[in-house]
């Protein structure tokens, strides 16, 4: 009787009762807006993504002829060829990718020291810092460009400008409060048992930190890894200031200067190249990113 009452309870409140569900008319009319709904968002996300691979490969003038046609006369496969070597699109990807990783390293080392600091060692000042850094997120990114930019030019204590190294991308990424701010919050919902037991066995700061906290925190790495890589790989106006030299410039600054030098088959082969990484490394990484981002389930993780 209770299993039958809960059973009842809990139909009562559904949108659709089982008796009507049964009725063809309800069943193929919901299952049909089910479907339309599904293809509707498959074509609003991958269509562009889908139009972009077939007009890397397609000729120029078929693609301005006949855009939504499949190859009316035939793949192009040497439009990435031609993207690659004759427009470098391969030596603005590899400044890229040094660019992402470099940006990447920083700031997880940044990040993960920063919020182990603040959530297991827990100084005195813990909640001062905590504070400002929440404040700094208030901040907008535009303002910070003219200091960012003359402490790069002038950097206290080196005395040598970093404009057109690598370094100015690099040392600016690591300093994310938003990063910091993240993993802090999921070391906070760490098991401090855990701590406490390796301390009793003799673990000091540096043991915890690589053998029981990263360990424990490859959910929130790959979430602060997805972030990193992408704001690398898309960030324009920040290097568009500091790399003035072409040949060390990525491509999210040299993909518009030579769009106008370029044809368009090639440089949407050269557009696919440079989407591939993004779109690559949030599949591999989107399970953790999606148990990541609830900041629980360490544990599980």
């Amino acid at each position: 009787m209770i299993r039958r009452s809960r059973r009842s309870v809990s139909t009562g409140h559904a949108l659709i009762s089982p008796a009507d569900w049964r009725r063809p008319g309800v069943r193929w009319g919901l299952g049909g807006a089910q479907v339309l709904l599904l293809v509707g968002l498959v074509v609003i996300g991958l269509g562009p993504l889908l139009w972009l691979a077939k007009s890397a490969i397609t000729p120029t003038l078929d693609t301005l002829s006949h855009p939504m046609a499949l190859f009316p006369h035939g793949a192009a496969w040497n439009n990435l060829r031609e993207a690659w070597t004759n427009v470098h699109v391969g030596r603005y990807f590899w400044n890229t990718v040094a660019l992402a990783i470099g940006s990447w390293l920083s700031q997880i080392v940044i990040a993960t020291t920063a919020g182990f600091a603040l959530s297991v060692l827990r100084p005195k000042y813990a909640a001062v810092i905590n504070a400002l850094l929440l404040t700094t997120l208030f901040v907008p990114a535009v303002v910070l460009l003219v200091p960012l930019y003359i402490e790069i030019v002038h950097p206290p204590f080196i005395h040598h400008s970093f404009i057109d190294s690598y370094w100015a991308i690099w040392l600016p990424a690591g300093a994310s409060a938003f990063n910091v701010v993240v993993v802090k919050r999921f070391f906070d919902n760490l098991p401090r048992e855990i701590f406490e037991a390796a301390r009793i066995d003799g673990a000091g700061p540096f043991r915890l930190f690589v053998a029981v906290v990263l360990p424990m925190s490859r959910p929130i790495l790959g979430v602060v890894s997805v972030f990193a890589v992408l704001a690398s790989w898309k960030d324009f106006l920040w290097p568009l200031l500091v790399l003035t030299n072409p040949d060390r410039q990525p491509l999210s600054v040299r993909l518009p200067n030579i769009q106008s030098q370029t044809e368009l088959g090639v440089f949407l082969a050269a557009l696919l190249i440079a989407s591939l990484v993004p779109i690559i490394g949030f599949l591999v990484f989107q399970r953790s990113f999606l148990r990541g981002t609830g900041l629980g389930g360490a544990l599980k993780g």
